[in-house]
């Protein structure tokens, strides 16, 4: 049967393209023990990259893109899944190396795929995608590592952006004290709707800075890297955890040990990719219980499957707050 793809090709001189195309199932990757009709997918900036050739994101060709997918089983020889069962899709190189869930159907390994929480819809589901999910290992790295809410402030870097916008609500919601950096000020009033007690301009860390400066951070949020990354953990309270989980500045590190070894901050990384089942499925309970839906609603937006490419285009060029959901 025909479903439709977004999907990104290079020819034999490396041109490439990315168009809604017409797919039958029989060009479904062999691999793969489950098929899913997907409900909706998301654009993550790792679709951004992807369906607009800004990075190396797809490794094989051609591609259907979608790291995200929320479905009903088709098809399934896995033991953990039947026809009928809803599943959700985060990662494991999917839309980079394995056809994704910006399409119709996809064909998936029954080991990626965690059954949806009864607690969320699918749409719910996708409007957290990754973003929202990595926000979630933040939130539980800071949480194994000790951080309290009667610690001090938590920083919340990138905070329109897809991770940080879901990492301010829960944090709010669970009784932290959340700043938030932002390079978009007309936004400062939807962030602190998130629940942001205070939103400062991204400036403020993105420039080098001193290894070492004054105390504020109990905790940090971090999806920018780079010098971004290098002043939060300059500026985190002795003890304190910084969650790095991405890359909008940069993938360096501009830094020194002083941090870790005059004041014992722990610089936590966050992969989200391929992290193991238990922890997917403690996050995913966990976003279904801590997560207010009312914000949930508020910091995203829904588009048509055929809106992708330019949705995508806008993700990109920094034109987009919140959460973009896919109907497929």
């Amino acid at each position: 049967m025909a479903f439709q793809a977004v999907y990104l090709q290079k020819n034999e001189l490396g041109e490439f393209s990315a168009s809604l195309t017409t797919l039958d199932e029989s060009q479904l990757p062999e691999a793969g023990d489950v098929v899913i009709e997907v409900a909706y997918s998301t654009l993550n900036y790792k679709d951004g990259l992807a369906i607009c050739n800004k990075s190396p994101v797809v490794r094989t060709w051609p591609m259907v893109a979608g790291i995200d997918g929320v479905g009903r089983v088709l098809q399934s020889t896995h033991p953990r899944f039947k026809e009928g069962d809803e599943v959700i899709l985060n990662g494991f190189g999917v839309g980079e190396t394995h056809w994704g869930c910006l399409a119709g159907k996809a064909k998936l390994k029954g080991d990626w795929l965690v059954h949806k929480p009864a607690g969320l819809s699918a749409f719910q589901t996708m409007a957290i995608g990754t973003a929202g999910y990595t926000a979630m290992l933040c939130v539980m790295g800071l949480e194994k590592s000790g951080v309290r809410p009667d610690q001090g402030e938590v920083l919340v870097t990138g905070a329109t952006g897809g991770v940080g916008s879901v990492a301010i609500s829960l944090l709010s919601q669970l009784g932290y004290t959340v700043v938030a950096t932002s390079g978009k000020p007309e936004q400062a009033e939807f962030l602190k709707s998130l629940g942001a007690a205070e939103v400062l301009d991204r400036n403020t860390l993105s420039a080098p800075g001193k290894p070492l400066q004054k105390e504020r951070w109990a905790g940090v949020v971090d999806s920018v890297g780079s010098h971004t990354l290098a002043n939060a953990c300059a500026q985190t309270k002795y003890g304190g955890t910084v969650t790095a989980c991405g890359l909008a500045q940069g993938m360096d590190f501009p830094s020194s040990v002083a941090p870790f070894i005059l004041r014992g901050v722990t610089l936590k990384g966050i992969d989200s990719v391929m992290a193991p089942l238990t922890i997917r499925e403690e996050a995913w309970a966990r976003l279904a219980k801590d997560l207010d839906p009312a914000k949930l609603e508020r910091l995203s937006r829904e588009i048509p499957l055929s809106g992708a490419i330019e949705a995508a285009a806008q993700i990109m060029a920094g034109q987009h707050t919140g959460r973009v959901v896919v109907k497929i």
